[in-house]
Order: C-alpha cells, then sequence, then structure tokens
C-alpha cells in the first residue's frame, strides 16, 4: 500500500499533513480499509499514482484527463475555499515583479514565462487556454519543477512571468518573504481542482467519507493552516472538458 498527500507540502505543514493522514487512516480503519502507515511524501508522484496498492493520492487535472482516469478510480476534489470559484475549483493568478509597469497580458507577448511543469493544469495548461484566446502564446519558456521556483524566477528576474496554483500563491505569500516583490497581474478562469484518486477497484465512497470525516475532525488551526474546507464531488466530465494544449505548445510526457 502506498499513501501520499505531496501537492501542497511544504516544511511547515509536514506535522500538520500528517496529522490529518492519521484522522484519515483512522476512519478508512472503521471501514475496514487498510492504509500504510505514513505518507509517502519523498516518492515519485507517477509513482505514486500507478501503484498498483494506491489507497490515497492527489493528482493533478491534467494528468488525470490524459493518462490517469482509466487507471485509478477518481475519489473526489478538496474545496480549498478559493474566491471566486465553485466549491472544488481554482484559478491560476499570473504573477510578474511588483515594480512591473506593464498592466496586461498582452504586454508579454516576447517575454519569458515560467512554469512548473508542462502536465500541469494550473502552471501551464490554464495559462496556455488563457493567452491562446488572445492568438499568441509565449515563445520563451523556462521549466522550473515548482510553482515555488516559478514564483522565485519572476523575482530574481530570470523570467518576466509565471503561472501558479491558486492554493500554492496562498502559501507563498503566507511563508514565502519574497512574495512582497511580487504582484497578480491577471487570473485565469476557474477550473476543477486537484482531484484525490485511489486505485481501480477500491471503494471510493468509503474513501470519500473517510477523507470528508477526517477535514471535520481537524482541529480549526489545521484546517486553515492546510486552507481545507470541505470535500467535494466533480464528475470526471468536468476535468476531461478543459482543453489540453496542443504538441507545438510542448509534449506534456516531458
Amino acid at each position: 500500500m502506498i499513501a501520499s498527500l505531496m501537492m501542497y507540502r511544504r516544511p511547515e505543514l509536514d506535522a500538520t499533513h500528517d496529522r490529518y493522514w492519521a484522522l484519515i487512516r483512522s476512519n478508512l480503519a472503521h471501514a475496514g480499509i487498510g492504509s500504510p502507515d505514513t505518507l509517502s511524501q519523498d516518492a515519485d508522484e507517477f509513482y505514486v499514482w500507478n501503484h498498483a496498492g494506491l489507497t490515497l493520492s492527489q493528482t493533478c487535472g491534467m494528468p488525470y484527463r490524459l493518462w490517469l482516469h482509466d487507471k485509478v478510480t477518481l475519489v473526489g476534489t478538496p474545496d480549498f475555499g478559493i474566491d471566486g470559484c465553485p466549491p472544488g475549483y481554482y484559478t491560476s493568478p499570473f504573477v510578474i515583479r511588483a515594480g512591473d509597469t506593464r498592466s496586461t497580458i498582452d504586454e508579454f507577448r516576447g517575454a519569458r514565462f515560467a512554469y512548473n511543469q508542462i502536465h500541469s493544469q494550473s502552471g501551464f495548461a490554464a495559462a496556455y487556454n488563457h493567452v491562446e484566446e488572445r492568438g499568441w502564446w509565449f515563445d520563451d519558456l523556462l521549466h522550473t519543477e515548482q510553482h515555488l521556483e516559478s514564483a522565485r524566477s519572476v523575482v530574481e528576474g530570470r523570467a518576466d512571468i509565471a503561472s501558479l496554483d491558486a492554493v500554492s500563491w496562498r502559501l507563498i505569500k503566507q511563508y514565502e518573504p519574497f512574495a512582497a516583490d511580487l504582484r497578480v497581474l491577471d487570473w485565469t478562469k476557474p477550473t476543477p481542482g486537484l482531484p484525490l484518486i485511489t486505485a481501480k477497484g477500491n471503494d471510493a465512497a468509503a474513501i470519500f467519507a473517510a477523507v470528508q470525516r477526517a477535514i471535520v475532525e481537524l482541529t480549526t488551526a489545521d484546517q486553515a493552516r492546510l486552507g481545507l474546507v470541505r470535500l467535494v464531488r466533480i464528475p470526471a466530465e468536468a476535468y476531461f472538458a478543459i482543453p489540453n494544449p496542443p504538441e507545438t505548445a510542448g509534449s506534456p510526457a516531458a
């Protein structure tokens, strides 16, 4: 068995995630479902997501619709209470340096765009769909591997603009002093948030109930630290409806 909740992991939240997982494990046990003692937070994400013994993990919407939907079972989507979004949905801010005087996305044609991963909904696909509607896309791309590094690359001048996950941006503002040197230029359209998944054949309804109960059982302080409000059900079709960037924008397998 394996489980991981690495998508919004930060050192400051490791203990909170451990307490959250302990509550989920207890509720799973009451439902007769086995689970690993600890989260495999350092394991490769695709190794976890494709593991035959996957109890629970959180993936990104783009990998789910591209590669995972027929290999895993959708459990539900955590609602992080993102302003302006339906429950369970999120959006992506385009961040630029605070002193940058440009005021529209079109003024960044020819600029360097930092992104975490080609297969990231919030860091790449949402940005691509937002900009492509205006008839162009960035020619100069910087691959950073993480939202945190995308934000840092803009502050340091290695990139001019980046698209971040709204929850990651919330955490960056909370924990990273350099966030004061950034400002939000624009926001993408809301899309379904990062779904929880389990291995094919597992009891998704029972796992949903266990996670939802754990969220309620968290202390108010831990709920606030994680930003968790509730668990919601968003149909798989809502994820499939989001356009994927074409091959010309970069291979999602990269």
